[in-house]
């Protein structure tokens, strides 16, 4: 491939007002008032006594800061990414990023949790619009996980140094998926960085699995958690709320004097369909064995607190001598051995798997930091945390235009989802007293951004 003019007879100039660079914006934003996330946000969101009419329009400016967030933007001033070419004459109501980082600011902790109960809502219309989550499945996993997001400068409130050992901002997540479709987002919460990662776990897990309800799933849910969350509490939270666990649980003392007392003959071999990386041992594996024996848990507690399920022991083969932990038995010197809680009524061949599939929202973190939550903008808390949740609206949101789109990007990457059906540049063309978006011909995913924009009750020109 190459240039087909010469240099002195290719000229550049930015002076189309006709021209916008993300026609893709327009049915996924038609899609948020379809399900409601303006008249949501101008319900629940009242920030009174705001200095500067920081607290007016909360609607449009929350849309604004979503639509950007769609758009690509990672940071306040990205927001301006909405104001150019003609993209005016298709959306009104948009803010500046400077009086949009106002608006952040002006957030109290009690302003961001009715920022979150207006996004959970939403998250239960736009399920319900879209399909977004089959509601008929059997069965249905929810994952609870954390990440630090890094921060730079002291000056960042709440930032300090965590298990990660960098200055950063701790957030929680729950996501809900089936068999059938991606990760959807159902809660979010901003700690500081210091914040272990189980803390305030069940009472996120317990908005979260209030929010899957609301949302006509009537699955048999099953919560998945790494050992963070291996807690009396978090058990209860399931329970109160029907759900089955599948925790995992730290390898300590009692663990191991568990899993010696496990006879040779008990263990199963198994094969995984793909390989696993195991970071400790620093190598692929393909194999294992796997058992299971029934254990009562937090016998520490009161007697409430006790609770009888089966742990699920995986071990592997050490191949690493340096792996092994000092004054560990003959046995743990061998193999290598992960533990799950779990009341799981999936016999032990589904079970485990299951579990290790929690991995998954692993990709959830991934198209954050990809997107809006490539940094947290703000000095202040509470302005993060209000951007984290509009985060999480955002992705949710690029997530239902894909479903509409197509089976492939119903499960594609955010990234993707922004490529292929956001970011379509198109010219405004006026006729007949109605407005026309001429896009590129030959656009590889035509068919796609059709099914979206047809699906948000707009026509395509024939």
């Amino acid at each position: 491939m190459k240039v087909s003019h010469s240099p002195a007879t290719l000229f550049a100039a930015f002076d189309d007002p006709d021209l916008i660079a993300h026609a893709g914006l327009i049915p996924t934003i038609r899609l948020a008032e379809r399900c409601g996330l303006p008249r949501l946000v101008a319900e629940k969101v009242k920030l009174t006594g705001a200095a500067n009419g920081a607290g007016t329009a909360a609607d449009a400016k929350a849309l604004s800061i979503v639509g950007g967030m769609i758009a690509g933007a990672d940071s306040i001033d990205d927001l301006d990414v909405l104001r150019h070419g003609g993209l005016s004459r298709l959306l009104g109501g948009v803010r500046a990023p400077s009086t949009l980082g106002t608006f952040l600011r002006a957030f109290t902790w009690g302003h961001v949790r009715q920022l979150e109960s207006a996004a959970r809502a939403f998250t239960c219309n736009l399920a319900t619009h879209s399909g977004l989550v089959p509601t008929g499945e059997v069965v249905g996993v929810v994952d609870l996980d954390s990440k630090v997001t890094l921060v730079s400068g002291p000056a960042r409130q709440g930032a300090s140094f965590g298990y990660t050992k960098q200055r950063g901002l701790h957030f929680q997540i729950v996501t809900v998926k089936t068999g059938t479709c991606a990760p959807v987002i159902v809660a979010t919460r901003l700690r500081k960085g210091s914040a272990g990662s189980g803390k305030g776990a069940a009472s996120l897990l317990r908005e979260a699995l209030k929010t899957v309800r609301a949302m006509g799933i009537t699955a048999q849910i099953i919560v998945r958690a790494d050992s963070a969350y291996f807690s009396h509490k978090v058990v209860e939270v399931c329970r109160k709320a029907g759900a089955r666990f599948s925790l995992a649980v730290a390898v300590r003392k009692k663990i191991r004097e568990a899993i010696a007392a496990i006879p040779e003959d008990a263990w199963t071999p198994i094969k995984y369909a793909a390989a696993v990386w195991d970071a400790e041992e620093e190598r692929w594996i393909s194999d294992a064995e796997i058992t299971d024996v029934p254990c009562t848990a937090f016998t520490s507690k009161k007697m409430a607190f006790h609770t009888t399920a089966r742990h699920i022991v995986r071990r592997v083969k050490r191949l690493n001598p340096k792996s092994v932990p000092e004054g560990q038995a003959e046995l743990f010197g061998v193999w290598r051995h992960h533990v799950i809680f779990t009341d799981s009524p999936f016999v032990l061949a589904q079970a485990e798997p299951m579990h290790r599939e929690h991995a998954q929202v692993e990709q959830v973190f991934a198209d954050l930091e990809d997107s809006a939550l490539a940094h947290l903008p703000s000095g202040k808390f509470t302005a993060n945390a209000a951007w984290l949740t509009l985060a999480a609206t955002a992705y949710n949101l690029t997530r239902a235009a894909g479903h509409l789109a197509s089976v492939f990007h119903g499960k594609a990457r955010t990234g993707t989802i922004r490529r292929h059906l956001i970011n379509i540049p198109a010219r405004i063309a006026t006729g007949a007293r109605r407005l026309t978006l001429h896009l590129p011909r030959h656009w590889r995913w035509e068919d796609d951004f059709t099914d979206l924009w047809t699906a948000t009750g707009q026509r395509m020109l024939t």
